[in-house]
């Protein structure tokens, strides 16, 4: 037996008539929604980035970075808010199940200030050293109470082996939108990779901190795994001043979220370094600042060590493959140093382009080099080094009218090189944002003389812009 909700009324009438005009409510188009009276056609409200991009007590941008000798250790940095002021971290050997969590040392994190133009934070770092060469290790980050994940990564081997790496130009703009596909597609064709170069422009405002928390939430727990070796650009410094009397500094962002080697000259720690894998040495010059210092550096490096390989990257071009770019004072004094040690492999940034040289002869160079066809051996008595050009990012720019010494050019194309090296081969792959081939070589040591290059004859069409219609000129008058 039904109570009735009103005097006089059935109940379930009533309770028929109620579901008739939820219904009615529901279906009938011509009846208003009640929740959305107030703002029938409101636009979607963007998040803030202060919202977006606010810490907490649970860390985050979270990145790791090789130290000089990353066979025997390994740096990690971090961030949360202020409410979290003392980070540690712990590390064990990697093992099958659960049990390194019983295994894992804690050791104590340095902790500093990191005031932002969203709010202050905190940026963390911790040095693993005394690791065992070709292991495995399991560490997570936090304050005690509040960890992340447990993340894994490996240290190099202690004999030259195989090693891979990857190589990324300029990301810059719309990163989180745009880059982020690039990143994770390098991690699909090459996941052993042990090393991620970026050759500065990781941002376009290197004191924007929405920017940077793009960045690092683009390249996700890639970040965490896989060493990364930042190099700074032109972005990533700040212009103090006006007029004359303006200078610019390395954003305040850059030493605080990075744990990189400081093994290189004075007044450029985590921006000019050097690190071994195995038989191979990579090199990270700055060419925004102290151009004239580095090349001794540099020289005594490679006379005291050399390695059998030698890659070296940094943002300005030696050689530009676009329009207006050119940087003949960095070559002037950086070249000769390449020439005098033979260094392999130079990646670049920059040009938001892509150029890809033959073996370039040491000294001034000419104009062009006659290319080789495909598919065949390149061997010049004389030649020495291969200068890429590339960019990871959406932002793209035209190829220079006389772009000297380039034999493989593109435009409107996100790309990212895969380099291998193993005995006396080097393997360049550089792909598109899809994993795409769009240029391949390898190169071979010799047992005297410069390296023998095998260009790859299994590329995608070279990607140009359409030629821009000629100007007219303008009728007489009459």
């Amino acid at each position: 037996m039904h109570a009735s909700l009103f005097p006089g009324q059935p109940a379930p009438r009533v309770i028929v008539w109620i579901a008739l005009g939820l219904t009615l409510a529901v279906i009938s188009p011509g009846l208003p929604l009640r929740a959305h009276d107030d703002h029938p056609h409101a636009p979607p409200l963007a998040v803030a980035p202060a919202e977006a991009h606010r810490p907490s007590r649970l860390p985050d941008r979270i990145i790791l970075s090789p130290t000089a000798d990353p066979a025997h250790g390994m740096a990690v940095a971090w961030r949360t808010s202020t409410d979290a002021p003392h980070g540690l971290a712990q590390l064990a050997a990697a093992t099958h199940g659960p049990e390194l969590r019983e295994r894992a040392v804690t050791i104590p994190a340095r902790t500093e200030a990191h005031p932002t133009d969203l709010g202050p934070s905190l940026c963390h770092s911790v040095e693993f050293a005394d690791l065992e060469p070709g292991t495995r290790y399991a560490y997570r980050v936090g304050d005690g109470a509040n960890w992340s994940e447990w993340l894994q990564f490996e240290t190099a081997a202690a004999h030259p082996g195989r090693f891979q790496f990857v190589h990324f130009g300029d990301a810059q703009n719309d990163i989180l939108s745009m880059w982020s596909r690039v990143v994770r597609e390098a991690s699909r064709h090459a996941p052993r990779a042990q090393l991620m170069i970026h050759s500065g422009d990781l941002v376009n405002a290197g004191e924007n901190d929405a920017q940077w928390g793009e960045w690092f939430r683009a390249g996700s727990f890639l970040h965490a795994q896989i060493p990364s070796l930042p190099i700074p650009g032109n972005h990533e410094y700040v212009k103090v001043g006006e007029g004359d009397a303006a200078t610019s500094r390395l954003s305040h962002h850059w030493r605080r979220q990075f744990a990189l080697p400081e093994n290189g000259p004075p007044g450029l720690e985590e921006t000019c370094f050097s690190v071994v894998y195995g038989d191979t040495r990579i090199v990270a010059l700055n060419s925004n600042e102290k151009l004239a210092e580095q090349p001794a550096w540099l020289d005594e490096l490679l006379t005291r060590d050399r390695r059998r390989w030698v890659v070296c990257s940094f943002h300005h071009p030696i050689f530009s493959a676009a329009k207006n770019r050119d940087n003949a004072l960095l070559r002037a004094a950086w070249k000769p140093v390449f020439d005098k040690h033979g260094v392999d492999l130079v990646l670049q940034g920059h040009d938001h382009v892509y150029g890809r040289s033959g073996l370039v002869p040491p000294g001034d160079p000419p104009a062009t080099i006659e290319n080789a066809p495909t598919g065949v051996n390149r061997v010049d008595p004389t030649s020495g080094t291969v200068y890429v050009v590339s960019v990871s990012g959406p932002k793209q720019y035209d190829v220079s009218d006389s772009h000297p010494l380039m034999e493989r050019l593109g435009e409107d194309t996100q790309l990212f090189q895969i380099i291998e090296i193993e005995g006396d081969e080097l393997r360049f792959e550089s792909r598109t944002a899809i994993g795409a081939l769009y240029d391949g070589f390898t190169l071979r040591k010799r047992a005297t003389g410069p390296n023998e290059m095998i260009l790859r004859n299994d590329l995608l069409p070279e990607r140009r812009r359409p030629p821009k219609p000629a100007v007219q000129p303008a009728p007489s008058a009459p």
